[in-house]
Order: structure tokens, then sequence, then C-alpha cells
């Protein structure tokens, strides 16, 4: 170490003040790079003394793994990874082929009469001056058909530039 307390970092060779607590054997800088290299040394030192090399073999490991997951319930084995959200494709489907509309006469008064929103029955009442159903549907079938067709895209029809 030289005078001006600095040392020279095993990995990066940059000049840094090591910690004081650790002056005499802090060898690694605190960069993320130079970290994961002193993690690997230590490792590597701990794996190379003889009485460490059987550490996780033989059937005295697995007695001692297994004693500490029963005393360790809580724990997970292994660090559980963040789930990645994903997204499933979509495949797009055509609609189903329907049957062409009934002509007008062919649907009941009551299925008509009943899926209309109770505005266009005032409406048509008030319009027109009636009030019974049978006097009502005919008018309510023509407005029906007048109001698909100007919701179906006309083939004719072209979108000025």
């Amino acid at each position: 170490m030289n005078p001006s307390g600095q040392r020279k970092c095993a990995h990066c060779n940059q000049f840094f003040v090591p910690d004081v607590r650790q002056r005499e054997r802090q060898r690694h800088c605190a960069g993320p790079q130079c970290r994961r290299a002193s993690k690997a040394a230590s490792q590597r030192r701990w794996l190379l003394r003889p009485e460490n090399r059987d550490y996780f073999r033989g059937p005295e490991n697995v007695q001692r793994v297994q004693a500490w997951r029963a005393a360790n319930p809580s724990r997970p084995r292994r660090p559980r990874r963040q789930q990645e959200v994903l997204q499933e494709t979509m495949n797009t489907q055509p609609a189903p082929a329907q049957a062409p509309m009934p002509p007008d006469g062919a649907v009941g008064l009551q299925e008509t009469w009943k899926g209309q929103p109770p505005l266009l029955l005032g409406l048509i009442a008030h319009m027109t001056g009636m009030v019974l159903q049978e006097d009502m549907e005919p008018m309510m079938r023509r407005l029906i058909t007048r109001g698909r067709a100007l919701l179906e895209p006309n083939p004719h029809y072209q979108k000025l530039p």
C-alpha cells in the first residue's frame, strides 16, 4: 500500500482507498465488476481448501441439507425469478356465417316489440299517434329495415380524397 492510503484494484488496476476496517485484506475496489471478481476469487479459494472439496457431495451432506430444510421450511430452495408478463397472441377469427335476415313478416310481433328500446317505441307512438302493438308493427318493421340499411356498408359508396 502506498503512503497516501490507496491501493491498486486486483481486477481493474485502478487506485482506490480501502475500507478502514478491511484495510489489510481488501484487494478489490467497490465497482460492480470488481465486486463480482472478488466474490469469484473468494469462492475459488474456499473450494480449493481440502476440507471444503466434498462439502456439497456425499450422503452426509444430503442429510445435512435435508435437516436444514426441515428446520427452515419457510425458506425457498432457490430464489424465485420474477415472472415476466406474457401476452397471449389472439388469433383473429372470422365471424361465423349468419343466416340472412328473414323477410319483414317472418319474425313474430313480440320478438320485434320486446327488442326495441323504450325511446324508439315512444317516438313511434308519438309521431304516428298509434299505441297498439298491431298498429305500430308495420311502422317498426319499416324503420328497422331502413336503420339496418343505413348501418350496413354500401359497396357503391366511395370516399372522396
